[in-house]
C-alpha cells in the first residue's frame, strides 16, 4: 500500500465523524510510522475542530504513562489480545471524555499492535502542533545543564536559522556520554557537535591507517 493511500486510510479511520474530503495537509512534513500517524491525526482533529483538545489530552497522557509504570505496561502489553485491548481502550476513553479522535488513536495503535509507538506518535503530533503555532521545535543536548546564560546565548544563535515570524521552543537535555560539546536538532536539521563524536572519529581514521 503507497504512503499516500496509507495516510489517507489513517485519517478515514481517526475522523469517520468528520466531513469528508481531502486530508488536511499538516504545517511540517514528518516521516516513518510515528510521523504518518501524528499526520493523521492531525488531519483528522483539524476536521473535527478538535485540534487543541487532542493536544491537551495526549500530553496529559503521555505524562500518565512515563510515570506510570503500570499505566504503560498495561497499554503496551503484548500479552493482550489486540481486539480487547482497542475496546477497552475505547471504553476508557469514553468514561473520561476523550475527544473522537484521540479515541479513535488509541483503539487504531492498539488494533495494529502498535501501541509501543504511542509515545513516539504523541512526540511527533507535538512538533506538527508546534509549527501549527509558529514555534520551531529545538533539542540540545549537552554533557552539563546549561546556566541560564548559556541558554539564552544558544536561543539567540538558533533564531539566525528560523524565520521572523517563528519562535524557538528550546528544551534541553543531559547525558554525560556525549563528553562536551553538544548536540543540537532544530525542525529537520541535526547538529552533532559533541566530543564523543569527534573522538570516535579520529579513532575511526586512526584504525583505518594502522
Amino acid at each position: 500500500m503507497a504512503a499516500s493511500t496509507k495516510l489517507s486510510f489513517f485519517v478515514r479511520t481517526l475522523s469517520s465523524a468528520a466531513p469528508a474530503g481531502k486530508p488536511v495537509k499538516p504545517p511540517i512534513q514528518l516521516f516513518g510510522l510515528e510521523g504518518r500517524y501524528a499526520t493523521a491525526l492531525y488531519s483528522a482533529a483539524t476536521k473535527l475542530k478538535q485540534i487543541e483538545k487532542v493536544e491537551s489530552e495526549l500530553s496529559h497522557l503521555q505524562a500518565e504513562m512515563r510515570k506510570n509504570v503500570n499505566l504503560r505496561e498495561a497499554m503496551t502489553s503484548p500479552i493482550i489480545n489486540r481486539k480487547v485491548l482497542a475496546n477497552s481502550l475505547k471504553d476508557a476513553s469514553a468514561k473520561i471524555n476523550y475527544s473522537s479522535a484521540t479515541s479513535n488513536l488509541l483503539s487504531l495503535l492498539a488494533e495494529n499492535g502498535r501501541m509501543k509507538k504511542l509515545d513516539g506518535v504523541i512526540a511527533a503530533f507535538k512538533t506538527i502542533m508546534a509549527a501549527h503555532r509558529g514555534e520551531v521545535v529545538c533539542e540540545v543536548t549537552t554533557a552539563k545543564p546549561l546556566e541560564a546564560g548559556q541558554k539564552k546565548s544558544l536561543e539567540d544563535a538558533l533564531k539566525k536559522f528560523i524565520k521572523s515570524n517563528e519562535t524557538i521552543l528550546l528544551t534541553s537535555k543531559v547525558d554525560p556520554s556525549i563528553i562536551g560539546g553538544m548536540v543540537v536538532s532544530i525542525a529537520d536539521k541535526y547538529v552533532d557537535m559533541s566530543i564523543a563524536t569527534k573522538v570516535k572519529k579520529y579513532t575511526d581514521l586512526i584504525g583505518a591507517t594502522a
